[in-house]
């Protein structure tokens, strides 16, 4: 069952343009429409699946963010990345603030947490994927939920972050309205989400990974992530590249494309994408830090 939105989830704008075309190559291989609203500039799935369905497609275990498992090429060299990256994140959550509570929004089976435990500050977590929540919570000494509104009214939150979640929630709005209520007053929300203006997102067209129909119902630009951010009231305060993920998208962009792993290729249209990126800031995935 699908459910066809009228208005455009972050500005509420009736009108959209059809945008692409692309298949879910993971779980379903159905095809699903993208639009474009012709107001802030959001690209998001429409028609798309009812709340309801939505945990359907993510039963695969090619679905990494859910498992520990390393089973495929792909997924070796993402765990190995990202245990680098875990230092990363870590490393700029402390540069807007150096320690006190925080939320991970969407925490997977836990491994950012974990980090941030190490370095002494107190954590929740948020994840509603069953298998991936109980993997997070063996992990773990914070307190790990299922829903945001599962914390009591008490537990608010000095920096809350959102790797590669904001383009999966339902309620594009409402989810960063119950976030924002949780932030104390000067605190930070960081976002991370898949860019449509990259070199690797052209490259690849309606094959690009970082599409991932119907599990991200959104596809953001900076302009479409600056807007929903006044929506929102939230006070952008820096923009910042992810630069291993050209690498990682492209890798499965060119599975897709060609039905082969076409390891160099994709490593050198990753590498393409960052280059250009350096000159325009058009990085295949951004960071968002977003101030209350």
């Amino acid at each position: 069952m699908y459910e066809r939105l009228e208005n455009c989830p972050s500005c509420q704008h009736p009108q959209f343009d059809n945008y692409l075309i692309c298949e879910d190559h993971t779980v379903s291989h159905e095809s699903f429409a993208l639009v474009k609203c012709t107001k802030c500039e959001l690209v998001f799935t429409n028609p798309r699946p009812r709340i309801d369905e939505l945990d359907k497609y993510y039963q695969s275990e090619a679905y990494i963010s859910h498992t520990d498992k390393a089973n495929s090429v792909v997924h070796i060299l993402y765990k190995f990345v990202r245990t680098y990256t875990l230092a990363r994140k870590r490393n700029l959550v402390e540069g807007f603030k150096a320690n006190g509570t925080i939320l991970d929004y969407g925490c997977g089976t836990g491994d950012f947490l974990r980090s941030m435990q190490k370095d002494s500050w107190t954590t929740f977590g948020v994840e509603p994927n069953a298998d991936a929540k109980a993997i997070a919570i063996k992990k773990n000494t914070g307190l790990i939920t299922s829903d945001i509104s599962d914390f009591s009214d008490d537990i608010l939150f000095d920096m809350v972050t959102a790797w590669h979640v904001l383009e999966h929630v339902a309620d594009l709005r409402e989810t960063l309205r119950l976030i924002r209520k949780r932030i104390v007053k000067n605190g930070y929300l960081i976002l991370a989400v898949p860019n449509l203006n990259s070199l690797d997102a052209s490259t690849y067209g309606e094959k690009w990974a970082a599409y991932d129909v119907p599990r991200h119902l959104y596809h953001f630009t900076q302009t479409s992530l600056q807007n929903l951010a006044d929506k929102t009231k939230f006070k952008l305060v820096a923009t910042l590249p992810m630069k291993f993920d050209s690498y990682y998208v492209s890798m499965l962009s060119e599975k897709y494309r060609s039905g082969k792993n076409g390891f160099i290729k994709s490593m050198l249209t990753g590498f393409k994408s960052n280059i250009s990126a350096n000159k325009t800031g058009e990085y295949s995935s951004l960071i968002y830090v977003l101030k209350k």
